[in-house]
């Protein structure tokens, strides 16, 4: 998985506590120590453990212990246990809530969209787009791996993927067409890949040897129609992703198609997975 340095971890603590915690300064608790536990009001899988307990350790907590990222908890489990003076109890504990809630939710809904299309397609993919939060491309990143899927693109600087508006500088489709081949060339290393929604394009593509077709925003049936298609000809080599629209309500239909992959967004806004703290004074 990702890592996160601690000046990462110490920039995300500084929103959230840029000078001192006024509230626990105002009770005067500089003795007291205590414990907390984050746990789940569901099942979940757990994401971004090893970090909530590194920013916990940060803030001079001793962290007992926490559960391994990817694994499954049922409702009423423990995520992570850590204690140390009240005070910098009170710092950690909604920094480290707040991660888990957001990372854990989008590793479960991730785990439960992977598990639909493997039910129907064993050989379709689970793939995110880069419309991540701004700011938490990483994070979000790391979240996804850790339910089991792949990003899809994590920018622009390592993957080809010409859209429409792409193809505005050409006079026609077959100049685009004839410009494919070129472009692998100049690219031997890397997957040319085109987004269409039009079958006699897609057809087109095929001819010309593109290596992946994403199809954008298509019916079922259209997607039926260019995967029967491929497997008449025997484009073998030629990759296609379903892409647009695509949730844990209607992921299976596509995946049922006979697609390689499904593109989404829908895993960054997913919500936040039910978590609860418990706090006790030791001394």
């Amino acid at each position: 998985m990702l890592t996160f340095s601690d000046i990462e971890l110490q920039e995300y603590i500084k929103e959230d506590l840029p000078y001192f915690d006024l509230t626990t300064h105002l009770q005067e608790c500089k003795d007291k120590k205590a414990n907390l536990k984050v746990f789940t009001r569901e099942d979940i899988v757990v994401s971004s453990s090893k970090e909530a307990a590194r920013i916990a350790e940060l803030l001079s907590c001793k962290v007992n212990f926490f559960v391994s990222n990817r694994t499954e908890l049922t409702k009423g489990e423990t995520i992570i246990e850590f204690e140390g003076n009240y005070n910098n109890i009170h710092q950690a504990y909604k920094l480290v809530q707040v991660l888990l809630e957001y990372s854990c939710k989008i590793a479960t809904q991730t785990n439960k969209m992977i598990k639909l299309i493997k039910e129907v397609n064993p050989s379709c993919e689970l793939l995110t787009t880069r419309k991540s939060f701004p700011f938490s491309k990483k994070f979000c990143i790391n979240s996804i791996l850790n339910g089991g899927a792949m990003p899809h693109r994590l920018g622009l600087s390592e993957t080809i993927l010409f859209f429409k508006q792409h193809r505005e500088i050409y006079n026609s489709n077959k100049d685009f067409y004839q410009q494919i081949n070129k472009y692998k060339k100049m690219a031997p290393e890397k997957k040319i890949i085109v987004e269409s929604s039009s079958f006699d394009d897609i057809k087109a593509l095929m001819q010309y040897g593109v290596d992946v077709i994403q199809i954008d925003k298509a019916s079922l049936e259209l997607i039926e129609e260019v995967i029967a298609y491929k497997n008449r000809y025997c484009y073998d080599n030629i990759n296609i992703l379903a892409a647009g629209g695509i949730n844990i309500s209607n992921v299976q239909e596509y995946a049922k198609t006979g697609v390689n992959g499904i593109v989404t967004s829908s895993l960054y806004n997913c919500g936040m997975a039910d978590l609860g703290t418990k706090l006790t004074i030791i001394e």
